[in-house]
């Protein structure tokens, strides 16, 4: 399997293993314990690995978000602690989620092995979220290691997909309405929204250019690596009405 198929065929487990804790209920518990209000436990954790920098510069790493949505989360989370420290608590919590919900039958020592060679060797070039990602500390659990470096890689694409939407000439809102438009509202973007029909050739080759560009990062795997960690992985990321075709 080449270094452009894999980065193809893992793109739903990079981008939905990890999202399992970003979508937990018990995630935002966690971070109304702490006294975030909302969205604000995702917005400081992701970004926080950046530190306690002015809000614009969250908005651009966070890229596909409305900027005064990330303004004010900024701000709001900023009280209630250091946003590194917000970094650390929400890692915390994805691994915590991973002990308790990743699957006993896939060899997750092996899983994590392979995406720490990735992880540890990728430029960090236009990824500030995977270059500050990378710098916390690693938890011991094998299926917490493996969700933590599945998040880089998420990080890491994410990056990468942006640099993509906005080189081939789509603004975030216009990437969110094609990709995810149930999420418009969530992610702070008023109507009217564009109309997504003229947009999809476009959003396609940008999704291409994501595979070409984070697959180079796979080629320090071997092509049965590579197909190891795939046959792993994907199974997991498929959609419930999709589970028995995978």
């Amino acid at each position: 399997m080449t270094p452009e198929q894999a980065g193809h065929e893992l793109r739903e487990a990079i981008v939905r293993i990890p999202g399992g804790f970003m979508t937990d209920t018990a995630t935002y518990a966690r971070g109304a314990e702490l006294g975030f209000d909302g969205l604000d436990f995702y917005l400081a954790g992701r970004a926080g690995v950046l530190g306690d920098v002015h809000p614009d510069i969250a908005v651009a790493a966070l890229v596909f978000f409305a900027p005064e949505v990330v303004h004010e989360a900024w701000a709001r989370s900023s009280a209630v602690m250091s946003h590194a420290e917000a970094a650390r608590e929400w890692a915390a919590v994805g691994h915590a989620w991973a002990i308790a919900h990743l699957p006993d039958e896939v060899d997750w020592q092996t899983v994590a092995a392979l995406l720490g060679r990735v992880v540890h060797s990728a430029p960090v070039a236009a990824a500030p979220l995977f270059a500050g990602w990378r710098t916390l500390e690693e938890p011991e659990a094998v299926e917490a290691l493996a969700l933590h470096r599945l998040n880089a890689l998420r990080e890491l694409r994410g990056a990468l997909h942006g640099a993509a939407v906005l080189t081939v000439g789509l603004t975030p809102v216009e990437a969110v309405v094609v990709r995810t438009p149930a999420m418009l509202r969530a992610f702070g973007w008023s109507e009217p929204y564009p109309e997504p029909k003229p947009l999809h050739d476009r959003w396609g080759l940008a999704e291409a250019r994501t595979d070409r560009m984070f697959g180079r990062n796979l080629a320090v795997l071997d092509d049965e690596e590579r197909t190891e960690l795939v046959e792993m992985l994907a199974p997991l990321a498929a959609p419930p009405d999709e589970s028995s075709t995978r």
